[in-house]
């Protein structure tokens, strides 16, 4: 209990909010590798896993390439790079944009196969071609799928975004490094502390932007499927009773 007292001590210090090394300037560089990370793999993975669903080829290689993906250990390939590089950002960037791949590539190809293919074919019936199809059928209707992609992407590079003060002094993990080095356990366990909050923190936003992107008609039919449930039925000596009708 100590422990995290003196942690968030160290947090709520003022000597750690200015100057060279403080907070904002860490907490500043972390998020923005994770959003150069996030942008690359995006541009990567989010246009092929588009193609793969629309079209419903190539679905088998892109479960493979993303297992395959997913079984690599993200601190030997950060290491691998940084041996082949050398020091800097560029080993922690291409390291994790391996990483955020596979659930780009897999929330793309799912929100695209999550579309009814009788509304696809209705579509068609209406003249519309196939790039309008992709754009005002299946994006929108598969849009929440395709952000909950890339909200488990980006919690996963925040958290391993930590490994690139390993290879490069930047990011919040340069607070647990330094920690861990100088056994200053205070500043180890803030840092932790600093990446669970931005973690949380960015991953309501995407639940509330989740949850905007679900088109109007969605949530209208969702609504009018609720409201005419059947009421459940109960059972009161043996017998199933209805909710609403005692007789």
């Amino acid at each position: 209990m100590n422990l995290f007292l003196d942690a968030f001590a160290w947090i709520f210090d003022p000597v750690n909010w200015s100057g060279a090394g403080s907070i904002p300037q860490r907490l500043w560089e972390h998020i923005w590798i994770s959003a150069v990370v996030l942008l690359i793999a995006s541009a990567i993975a989010l246009p092929a896993g588009a193609v793969i669903g629309h079209t419903g080829r190539g679905r088998e290689s892109a479960v493979r390439v993303s297992g395959g993906l997913r079984a690599l250990p993200t601190l030997g390939v950060l290491t691998l790079f940084g041996l082949w590089i050398g020091i800097g950002l560029a080993a922690p960037i291409i390291a994790l944009v391996i990483l955020a791949i596979p659930p780009l590539l897999a929330g793309a190809y799912a929100g695209f196969e999550s579309v009814d293919r009788r509304t696809i074919d209705a579509a068609r019936a209406m003249g519309m071609r196939e790039s309008q199809i992709v754009g005002r059928v299946e994006l929108p209707l598969g849009l929440p799928i395709i952000v909950g992609g890339i909200r488990s992407a980006t919690l996963q590079i925040i958290a391993t975004a930590t490994l690139a003060a390993y290879i490069a002094d930047d990011g919040l993990g340069r607070f647990i490094f330094a920690g861990l080095k100088t056994r200053d356990y205070a500043e180890m366990l803030g840092g932790s502390i600093l990446v669970i909050v931005l973690a949380l923190v960015v991953d309501g936003c995407f639940a509330i932007t989740q949850r905007l992107v679900v088109p109007a008609g969605v949530r209208a039919t969702r609504a009018r499927e609720l409201g005419s449930r059947p009421s459940r039925p109960r059972v009161a000596v043996g017998q199933p009773i209805t909710e609403g009708n005692r007789e």
